[in-house]
């Protein structure tokens, strides 16, 4: 019978191993990674694209034309593409992020066959009605009202156009520019972006030889180039000049606050040491922001501090909402903190926790064939391969405070963020 006075033996967690994916290029140059899991019934097929910025950053056309891409096709309305994926229990999904357009599936494998020429009816035919892109233009300048009501939505807009200028990181959503959308440059974009030469195709899950003769059979020899695809245009930032930005509402009771800086990204060595410094700093429940400004001054319910990795830079940000009387306390104690990361060293249980919650984090994230999927997903599109995780692994494992407050000395100082507020300052 198990004693349950007596604690399960436990280790410090040592290499975290990722599958790796079979790959495949098709005839069309369609690149395909294949993470199988036989025992797995549910299939997840992404067509992930390159954001294509051809002489613009405007980045409302793309966010435009993944929403819509489901909005009809020219055999197929909106409402029987719906009706169509629903019947099967599938899930069809556009995602837009900075760098990369995807549309996402979920199926039961038995019933792929069924909804896979509805995926591929979109990628070739979507016609981007007139009367469904007039919804969308209304739908969107309604929220926008909406959301311009808050501080933290405002904030996190003047954050992004404060740091990246007119660049496509930067460009925020207007009602002037949804007016401004037209059907023509969305299909135009269309026409560029959705292309088998520019695409990535990541399949995970009970991806049986069937399942990829269907794949090649629609994706490959019935899905044809039509347009060149260009080269990869590099934005152009403004020089960041750490400032403060006050938008003041007289009536707030909560002040929004966020302050950042550009910074390194993921290809970057010293990536996962700042990552470890950030949490330590802010990325955790029990992280020093969250013990002082929420538990031991109840200024605010969160607070958090993250380093965000895109194509082209990276970021640091620390969010939170107090209460309007505090702002200027609360920006007062998250300056302390910097110091204090900067001149004192970490104690060796801080370091154990911080080791512990972020190397627990990495195995709670892997749970099945999806998860090992997404975290191939995040460094093939940096140019990196799963060798990352190890590196990461190692760097994590093996950082002293010593390395934590050379870190912090290096890439956190307080006088080189900027400081946005919207509420009160006082």
């Amino acid at each position: 019978m198990l004693n349950r006075t007596v604690a399960p033996p436990h280790h410090d967690i040592q290499d975290i191993t990722l599958i790796r994916p079979d790959e495949v290029v098709f005839g069309n140059g369609l690149k395909v990674f294949i993470f199988s899991a036989p025992t797995q019934e549910l299939v997840k097929a992404e067509f992930i694209f390159r954001n294509i910025f051809d002489g613009s950053e405007n980045s409302l056309i793309h966010t435009c034309t993944s929403h819509m891409l489901k909005e009809g096709t020219k055999t197929r309305t909106s409402t029987q593409i719906a009706e169509e994926i629903d019947f099967y229990g599938a899930y069809l999904m556009p995602e837009y992020s900075f760098d990369q357009t995807a549309l996402t599936l979920y199926s039961l494998n038995k019933h792929l066959s069924a909804v896979l020429p509805v995926v591929h009816d979109i990628l070739n035919n979507a016609s981007f009605p007139e009367a469904e892109l007039e919804t969308y233009i209304r739908n969107n300048k309604q929220t926008l009202q909406i959301s311009l009501q808050k501080n933290d939505y405002v904030a996190r807009r003047l954050f992004f156009k404060n740091l990246f200028g007119g660049s496509r990181y930067g460009v925020i959503p207007t009602e002037e520019a949804y007016d401004n959308l037209k059907r023509e440059d969305i299909v135009a974009l269309y026409h560029k972006q959705v292309q088998p030469q520019n695409c990535t195709l990541i399949l995970s899950g009970n991806i049986t030889g069937e399942v990829l003769k269907q794949i090649q059979e629609l994706f490959d020899i019935q899905w044809q180039n039509t347009a060149e695809v260009n080269r990869v245009v590099t934005p152009e930032f403004p020089v960041f000049v750490p400032t403060t930005v006050v938008e003041e509402r007289p009536d707030a009771l909560q002040s929004a606050i966020r302050l950042g800086m550009p910074a390194i990204n993921r290809v970057h060595l010293d990536f996962p040491a700042v990552q470890f410094v950030s949490t330590l700093l802010g990325g955790y429940f029990g992280s020093r922001l969250m013990q002082n400004i929420r538990e031991e001054k109840g200024f605010t319910y969160s607070i958090g501090s993250a380093f965000a990795s895109l194509q082209h830079t990276g970021l640091f940000t620390i969010a939170t909402e107090v209460g309007a009387e505090s702002t200027q306390a609360t920006l007062a104690e998250i300056e302390k903190e910097f110091n204090i990361l900067r001149e004192t060293q970490a104690s060796d249980q801080e370091m154990t926790l911080v080791k512990n919650y972020m190397l627990g984090s990495i195995l709670g994230t892997i749970e099945s064939i999806f998860s090992h999927a997404d975290k191939f997903k995040a460094v093939y599109f940096c140019g990196l391969d799963l060798s990352y995780y190890k590196r990461y692994n190692e760097i994590v494992r093996n950082i002293t405070a010593t390395d934590v407050q050379q870190i912090a000395n290096t890439y956190f100082d307080y006088d080189n963020l900027l400081k946005i507020v919207v509420g009160k300052i006082n």
